[in-house]
């Protein structure tokens, strides 16, 4: 094994170095870095990175890679596990989105060493990280009073891709093609398999949610083996594919009342929602257009028309087996109403 080198920061086989990969200074003159810790094995294997914030405000990935660190099974370790809990720090620190430009950095790879602030974090995340690596997985939430139901977007025509999917554990998978500027479709130009993990609101630590993404980064590690396979006999069952999704759209202006929640099975023509008029003399039904499972959906109570407000996922004939296993996912990942966490060099899992 040859040493990884980071920012011209060479770390070697067995170590673990966290590295600060300074990028476009602040006008202010103070200089912000992405901070990578790496962890190497005494054993070869493969490089993966796992990153999260790269929309500022989505934060639950901060915690699942937090505990990731911590976790005893990474002394077992077979190559490189590259962690980046926060990849947009501006964002982060303001709570929102976006960088200071306005602009998108998943929109914005593999950017440009003299291109806008945006551009350069890309261009500096890819060749400092990406490109590094063999595999990634990336950590989403959805926007701001937008809620996901745990799901993986991948495309699902690429084999390593389908692989680190179905070992990841959630029930649902969405076979999404690749957006442009998107981390998936720059990493996979160069032949980077990347899966994106996505469950929860932007500025919010949910458990369930947390949990699953933990014990979800550790199997896909599990299954292209960096790490020694599970004890444990019980296998989950393959995730349900879809590969058509839509959004469901206030048909008037006023007060949303939800029928559904997150993971619910819906019928078309199933009345869902209902939009009210602040007086009380009006009542407007949301109806869903399509069969399916709802895996987004907004938290706001006021809504515009025309506003999206639940998003549906099909998936044919087997909408009675998704809603089986969004019921066996969640009652195996709910916490208990006393829940503290568990030190992570106890023998009790945190998940």
């Amino acid at each position: 094994m040859t040493d990884l080198i980071i920012n011209n920061i060479s770390v070697a086989p067995g170590e673990r170095r966290t590295i600060d990969v300074a990028v476009a200074p602040m006008y202010t003159h103070d200089d912000l870095s992405i901070t990578a810790q790496v962890v190497r094995g005494k054993k070869p294997g493969p490089t993966m990175f796992i990153s999260a914030a790269i929309h500022g405000d989505e934060i639950n990935g901060v915690e699942i890679i937090r505990r990731v660190l911590q976790h005893k099974s990474l002394k077992s370790l077979r190559g490189t596990l590259v962690a980046i809990p926060i990849v947009n720090v501006y964002g982060f620190l303001n709570h929102t989105r976006y960088l200071p430009d306005g602009r998108d950095l998943n929109r914005s790879f593999p950017g440009s060493a003299k291109g806008s602030l945006t551009g350069r974090v890309a261009h500096t995340f890819v060749n400092e990280i990406v490109r590094k690596c063999t595999h990634g997985i990336d950590l989403h939430t959805g926007a701001r009073h937008r809620s996901n139901f745990p799901q993986i977007r991948a495309d699902l025509d690429e084999p390593v891709a389908l692989t680190m999917t179905k070992a990841f554990g959630v029930p649902l998978a969405i076979d999404s093609k690749i957006r442009d500027g998107s981390l998936r479709e720059c990493a996979g130009d160069t032949g980077i398999p990347v899966i994106l993990y996505e469950a929860g609101e932007a500025l919010r630590f949910e458990e369930t949610y947390i949990r699953a993404g933990v014990k979800g980064v550790l199997n896909v590690m599990r299954a292209i083996e960096m790490l020694p396979a599970s004890r444990s006999k019980k296998v989950s069952p393959d995730p349900i594919v879809s590969d058509r999704t839509s959004w469901v759209r206030a048909p008037e202006s006023g007060i949303l009342r939800a029928y559904v929640p997150l993971g619910d099975k819906v019928k078309k023509g199933q009345t869902i929602a209902v939009v009210a008029d602040p007086l009380g003399e009006a009542e407007t039904p949301i109806v869903a257009e399509t069969a399916g499972v709802v895996i987004g959906r907004t938290n706001l109570p006021l809504v515009y028309e025309g506003d999206a407000t639940f998003h549906i996922a099909q998936y044919g004939r087997k909408v009675g087996k998704v809603e089986k296993q969004v019921e066996v996912f969640t009652e195996e990942h709910q916490p208990d109403d006393g829940y503290q966490e568990i030190p992570p060099d106890t023998e009790t899992p945190i998940f």
